[in-house]
């Protein structure tokens, strides 16, 4: 252990409960893994404690916040918004994860179902992929054509300007992850029988079609990424750091505190 070089306050987090739990996690001790989850944990909780507040004000306040989750299949999306959802007050915020549109939808304005899922005063809306599917996962798999996604891109941020000036807080996170780390989670989810169902059709082609959703994750990016409507770019190779990342944006960008800035 002394080779690590551990200081007072390493000594003090692995000797706690939640250091003490990530030790001896596994047989074959791992100090610096321990650690480093142990940190995490602790942070996490910290910032799971702070949105809390965040959540009081939303609602005292009567504001509103919408928050969007894009990535590649397997970027950590929903364990990120799990995190971020874990100890707020399930009656003040809600998840939205749109399936594919139905007939009716179809023939409508194609931000027609995202306006019906924006929050009221007083609440939070996290989207686990949201209208930028249109931006990218769309066209890629030849669910729209060159016709709606040109629209689209003309529209999108005409649309968030009008989200925006309705007194809603936007943020738009993307969690970005590497092809190997991609390949790693599919296939860690193909063997675990509890997590199997995640495998979509669309996220089996993922690897196949890399460069195409990189083509139109770049000109999304050069789009959309605006003063106003800009978004969070996540490394998110690793899901510990990408969660901590992502909370802490959203405390430091939501001015809920400003006399006492994180």
């Amino acid at each position: 252990m002394s080779e690590l070089q551990l200081s007072d306050e390493d000594l003090a987090i692995l000797n706690s409960r939640i250091g003490l739990k990530h030790l001896f996690y596994d047989k074959k001790v791992n100090v610096k893994k321990a650690l480093r989850y142990a940190r995490y944990e602790i942070k996490i909780r910290e910032y799971q404690a702070e949105l809390i507040h965040l959540q009081n004000w939303v609602i005292q306040n009567r504001q509103k916040i919408v928050v969007i989750f894009e990535g590649r299949d397997a970027a950590g999306k929903g364990g990120a918004i799990r995190r971020i959802t874990a100890h707020i007050n399930p009656r003040h915020y809600r998840i939205v994860a749109l399936p594919k549109p139905g007939k009716e939808e179809e023939g409508q304005w194609y931000f027609q179902r995202y306006v019906n899922q924006l929050p009221k005063p007083g609440e939070m809306v996290f989207f686990d992929r949201s209208w930028y599917n249109r931006a990218v996962v769309e066209p890629v798999n030849g669910f729209c054509t060159q016709k709606e996604y040109d629209v689209f891109m003309e529209q999108v941020i005409p649309f968030e300007k009008m989200i925006i000036d309705s007194g809603t807080n936007l943020v738009k996170f993307y969690f970005s992850i590497s092809k190997t780390e991609q390949a790693l989670r599919f296939e860690e989810i193909r063997k675990s029988t509890l997590k199997r169902w995640k495998l979509s059709p669309v996220d089996e082609k993922a690897q196949l079609l890399w460069d195409d959703y990189t083509h139109y994750k770049e000109k999304m990016f050069a789009a959309t990424n605006v003063p106003g409507s800009p978004w969070k770019i996540i490394n998110a190779d690793r899901k510990t750091s990408a969660r901590v990342e992502a909370i802490e944006h959203l405390l430091k960008i939501i001015p809920y505190r400003e006399d006492s800035p994180l």
